[in-house]
């Protein structure tokens, strides 16, 4: 088999074999096919695409290109939610302990965060004590003590998608929807759960900025969850907006804490209740849709879902008592009010810039080894559609430095845009994307 037969025979629309894949793939983990004929190919797929059955198979090989974990002895079914990365998401933190205290086993490995996007682990790691680096076995028999888990990724997890990731960014190939789903994918797969529920962003302040692509791109990484034998389900949501209020770390672990208490922004509660609903039903916890959604509300509703929080974070070795007392996360030394200049409705409040202003606050890394601030971002007062009065409280700024502060407020003023009129509601959620319809 020659590199350069592979990579015309994809130039010209044909479809590669598995075996044609894994000489690729695998050749190039081990350093034996270099960058230029790697980027040559992914050119080649950006350009001519691949095949639901080609896309699965070059998703296993890349899950089965280093570590994988095996989660059999975790009872039940175990169902993984994973977002492609938007502002104020604070999902994760809010469905582990909720699906867990349905009963339902939560093991799952995040990430840190990069750019303007927060990683769930890095948000963990501002609760006083949280351990988020735990041996395979120590993850396992949490999961089946108390029901809960999350960890940050351990060993080399598809090792193939890191190497080709890092090509696609320096060749003008990132936007390859094949490329995409398959990169997602492998690392899900070869984390080891059972099913997967997608929450897929679109809008400004996601990677997919227009529905037609964020829903492409769902029914590929569909396809790819099916075709490999894992339940999977995509919900295609908004970010035009951030999600909830707070954004940067600690902020995010309080709007967590906040919303477990019963009082969180409604487009994150709502989100977190269809987004659980799928995980019952997919871990065959409920008969249908009401009767998951009716569990999920009464684990609120009872207190359950914030005893569940308290039991994972002492498991995890961080100090429970921040579900009562959110004042001991870290707090930033200085927080200065943004004001509205004058009258009218938010017709937008633009994520990517209160993103990117939290991250030159420090909540965020402009490299993968820039260290971070946990206490300092953005806590939005008001919502796409609020009206407001001059002078009335946009968002409050943390910072641990006053050049910072400065920088934050003009930036965080650009976000929002005042006008006459009520703006037109947006949709939460767009489309859902099942098996059927791949």
């Amino acid at each position: 088999m020659r590199t350069v037969e592979l990579i015309q025979k994809k130039r010209d629309g044909g479809r590669l074999s598995r075996e044609e894949l894994e000489f690729l793939i695998l050749g190039y983990v081990q350093g034996e096919i270099p960058d230029y004929q790697m980027a040559a190919w992914a050119m080649a797929v950006f350009f001519q695409g691949m095949e639901p059955e080609e896309i699965t198979d070059l998703t296993l090989i890349m899950a089965n290109s280093g570590d994988t974990l095996d989660l059999s002895a975790i009872r039940g079914v175990k169902v993984d939610k994973h977002s492609t990365g938007g502002v104020a998401d604070t999902t994760t933190l809010v469905l582990a302990p909720l699906v867990a205290s349905t009963g339902v086993p939560v093991a799952k490995m995040s990430g840190r965060g990069l750019g303007h996007t927060g990683g769930t682990i890095d948000k963990l790691e501002s609760i006083p004590g949280f351990r988020t680096a735990l041996t395979p076995e120590e993850f396992i028999n949490q999961v089946n003590s108390i029901g809960v888990s999350v960890v940050g990724q351990t060993g080399e997890l598809a090792p193939a998608d890191k190497l080709l990731y890092a090509l696609r960014d320096v060749t003008a190939t990132v936007e390859s929807i094949p490329l995409i789903a398959s990169s997602i994918m492998s690392k899900k797969i070869a984390a080891g759960a059972d099913g997967f529920v997608l929450d897929v962003k679109v809008g400004s302040g996601a990677f997919m900025k227009c529905e037609e692509d964020a829903v492409e791109l769902a029914k590929a990484m569909v396809q790819i969850g099916t075709l490999a034998g894992k339940a999977t389900v995509a919900l295609v949501t908004d970010m035009n907006q951030p999600l909830g209020r707070g954004i940067g770390n600690a902020l995010e672990v309080k709007e967590a804490i906040l919303t477990l208490q019963g009082q969180g922004p409604e487009n994150l509660t709502e989100l977190c209740l269809q987004l659980g609903t799928e995980m019952l039903l997919l871990a065959k916890a409920a008969g249908d849709a009401r009767e998951a959604r009716s569990k999920l509300e009464r684990s609120l509703k009872n207190g359950l879902a914030l005893a569940k929080f308290k039991e994972w974070v002492a498991a995890q070795g961080g100090d429970p008592r921040v579900a009562e007392d959110v004042n001991l996360l870290p707090q930033a030394r200085f927080q200065e009010n943004l004001l509205a200049p004058r009258s009218g409705y938010i017709h937008a409040i633009d994520p990517l810039i209160l993103g990117a202003a939290a991250m030159h606050l420090g909540a965020g890394r402009e490299t993968k080894d820039s260290s971070i601030d946990l206490a300092v971002g953005v806590e939005l007062q008001v919502s796409e559609g609020d009206f407001v009065q001059e002078g009335q409280i946009l968002a409050r700024i943390h910072a641990n430095d006053p050049k910072h502060m400065e920088a934050a407020l003009g930036e965080a003023r650009e976000a929002f845009r005042l006008d006459q009129g009520k703006p037109p509601a947006r949709p939460l959620v767009y489309r859902k994307i099942t098996a059927e319809d791949v």
